[in-house]
């Protein structure tokens, strides 16, 4: 491999963030594509926070879970949410909201370490918050506790 064609030869690597977005602004492509990445990311945000001001869900014990996509106690509570939301589909809301692209939801709930699982009676109360891993037994029994059947 030429020298001269790793990245780290180059002092890319070396650059703070800021100085390589400068460098991709000195191209018009790169003008034109970090427009493209702001618009995306604010219409993505966008979007997705107008599904979740309806959390909790009026009516129904609620259980939200905040987390990541790319964190792996969360990954691991995947399959266990998909596996309740099913179960107690009509008797109480299961809900992942990802805080990384979703960052107004993490101050919103007051978030300080993921994932962080709150629960909710039906009234909208908050009766139960949880940081950390939590497994499908200690989930089942705090939703038993608030009344789900």
């Amino acid at each position: 491999m030429d020298p001269k064609s790793c990245p780290c030869q180059r002092g890319v690597l070396r650059m703070t963030p800021a100085e390589r977005f400068q460098k991709v602004l000195k191209r018009p492509a790169g003008i034109a594509f970090a427009l493209l990445a702001v618009a995306a990311l604010w219409l993505g945000s966008a979007a997705a926070s107008q599904g979740l001001s309806q959390v909790p869900v009026k009516g129904m014990v609620t259980m939200v879970d905040l987390g990541a996509d790319q964190c792996v106690p969360c990954k691991m509570m995947a399959p266990i949410l998909e596996k309740l939301k099913k179960a107690y589909e009509g008797k109480a809301a299961i809900i992942f909201i990802d805080v990384w692209k979703n960052t107004d939801e993490a101050r919103r709930f007051g978030i300080r370490a993921i994932p962080t699982q709150i629960f909710y009676d039906a009234t909208g109360r908050e009766v139960g918050r949880h940081v950390g891993f939590m497994s499908e037994k200690d989930i089942i029994d705090q939703l038993t506790r608030i009344g789900v059947r």
